[in-house]
């Protein structure tokens, strides 16, 4: 079985579905109907987004796995229950007189390079965009766990969202947990505000979880309870989905902290079509974003035709922040390949090649450019 990070062509049999499902094989072929959809419904980040510190809602990248809620804050509430010494109830205006909190927060979503992959995992076909940098306003998770009091022998704190579907021929809400140490983490949040105003309907209006340093699928938006347990949770998006598999046999190991991974602002100008590149001879300031989920950005490195040299990074906006990087290039006329790494302060670097796994996860290759300098 061929892995790498290059598409090809073929055919596949039409009654394969994403690959969350059990039993379902990666293809070599074309883009399905059922990955169209999914395209269609979500919505990466443009990557000359990468320019601002902070994502605009209506360019940081979204994920929804069922249907968006219809949801009416002045009806709604908040359960906190479970292995707690009080239960509680809180409506949203009791949620805003509660302390708050804003954190800047890179999120990707953990199949973020899926499309790339060789086979092809089935599911959303995220190529490189699936992140975004938001700042996040709401009450300490930590705070709520306190008031309820959580008990000595409690192993984890479950999330499920308002969002109801099936995956897998599985009914279900969808529903993570976080291990009693995250979720007691002091920036843990539980957000009503992006950016300063109210979250938008698809971003988990009126309340959402936030873990910094996660993927995505953590942060349940729509978030309807929390409960306490004492037995670590086994729901579909726990158990059987957001899992390094190296086949469909393979029980895995979860996915859990953002990969180390730095991105690229594509220089100059696409091809309408193809986003092949095209600039002028003479110097340009390539730039763009570096980020992990295991610790703070240590050195960003830029390949130009296979000559690496170090980039210049910025003080970064959060602990959890994507760090903005540049490096001057004086652009000589021909066709160019450009690449960007990232190495994070425990020593983890982006691959040159990427680890393949059967549901696409983590996939944090080096991004590569090509341009042509006119």
């Amino acid at each position: 079985m061929k892995h790498s990070n290059q598409q090809s062509t073929g055919e596949r049999p039409a009654e394969q579905a994403p690959a969350e499902s059990p039993g379902t094989q990666p293809t070599s072929g074309p883009l399905t109907h059922e990955e169209l959809q999914l395209a269609a419904r979500n919505h990466a980040m443009p990557l000359e987004a990468l320019r601002r510190d902070v994502t605009p809602p209506g360019l940081h990248y979204v994920l929804t796995h069922f249907d968006i809620p219809d949801l009416d804050a002045a009806g709604w509430h908040l359960r906190i229950g479970g292995a707690v010494e009080r239960a509680l109830e809180l409506s949203m205006a009791a949620l805003r007189r509660d302390p708050a909190i804003t954190v800047p927060v890179t999120l990707e979503c953990a199949g973020n390079g899926r499309s790339l992959l060789e086979p092809r995992p089935l599911s959303q076909p995220w190529i490189l965009e699936a992140v975004g940098t938001a700042h996040w306003t709401g009450v300490p998770l930590a705070y709520l766990l306190g008031r309820a009091g959580v008990l000595p022998d409690a192993v984890e704190v479950v999330f499920t969202g308002a969002d109801s579907g099936v995956q897998g021929g599985v009914p279900q809400h969808y529903a993570r947990s976080l291990p009693i140490r995250e979720a007691l983490r002091p920036d843990v949040v539980l957000a009503y505000t992006m950016n300063g105003a109210e979250l938008p309907p698809q971003h988990g209006y009126p309340l959402r979880l936030v873990v910094p340093g996660w993927y995505g699928m953590a942060s349940v938006k729509w978030l309807q309870s929390i409960d306490v347990v004492k037995a670590p949770f086994t729901g579909y998006q726990q158990q059987t989905a957001y899992r390094y598999q190296d086949s469909a046999d393979d029980a895995g190991r979860p996915v859990s902290r953002i990969r180390v991974r730095s991105l690229m602002v594509p220089p100059g100008v696409p091809d309408f079509f193809t986003r092949q590149r095209f600039l002028p001879a003479g110097p340009v300031m390539l730039e763009g974003r570096a980020w992990s989920g295991e610790g703070a950005v240590a050195a960003v490195d830029v390949d130009i035709d296979g000559t690496w040299m170090s980039a210049h990074l910025d003080k970064p906006i959060g602990g959890f922040a994507w760090r903005r990087w540049t490096l001057p290039w004086v652009a000589d006329p021909g066709e160019h390949v450009l690449a960007c790494r990232a190495t994070d302060i425990t020593g983890a670097r982006q691959p040159l090649e990427q680890n393949w796994n059967y549901q696409g996860m983590g996939n944090n290759v080096v991004q590569r450019v090509r341009v042509t300098v006119e």
